[in-house]
């Protein structure tokens, strides 16, 4: 049980969904909760599981890079005197707002699980990498003022800025957004 009184499998359960869910206020609270409850380390588990299994990207060594400065702080603290949960709400944050995916929880249980019914012969079929991979025309917005393409067509870093800027997707707000208005 948790120092309010929740099940401890039902709190990780609750943190893990509100994360999936990019629900921020209830992830920290849950989060908090567990640290609260003198359960740090098992958040942290379940933050960098959640990071692999949940999320798109590389998400997870920023993850791990919270925790290893949670871990800093905290040495040579007294027992139950926990510091850093900065930390833990900055990893919550990050997985909220991180590109959702459970395309390696979904691989894992391909390949591990045998109660899944997989036909062996497709899933070879599939995984098949060909010789013949196909080409692609370079798009325009790849020949800017680095290439020498776009140098000798003219390209200015000033494009190069507006371009890229207005190119950001998805766009995260940005200390010095105003400036690219100005250059």
């Amino acid at each position: 049980m948790t120092k309010r009184g929740y099940a401890l499998l039902d709190v990780a359960s609750a943190l893990q969904k509100s994360i999936r869910r990019n629900d921020v206020k209830y992830a920290g609270y849950w989060a908090q909760e567990l640290v609260a409850s003198n359960y740090h380390n098992y958040v942290w588990k379940r933050l960098l599981t959640i990071s692999a299994e949940d999320c798109h990207g590389l998400i997870t060594d920023e993850i791990h890079s919270l925790y290893q400065s949670f871990l800093l702080v905290n040495k040579g603290q007294p027992k139950g005197k926990i510091k850093g949960r900065i930390f833990i709400s900055k990893a919550v944050i990050v997985l909220c707002s991180a590109p959702k995916s459970r395309d390696a929880d979904a691989l894992q249980c391909l390949v591990y699980d045998k109660k899944i019914d997989i036909d062996d012969a497709q899933l070879e079929q599939d995984l098949i990498v060909t010789d013949e991979l196909p080409t692609y025309e370079l798009p325009d917005y790849v020949f800017d003022v680095h290439t020498f393409k776009g140098k000798r067509s003219g390209k200015t870093k000033k494009q190069f800025f507006a371009e890229e800027y207005t190119a950001l997707e998805p766009k995260q707000e940005g200390l010095f957004d105003q400036l690219h208005n100005k250059y």
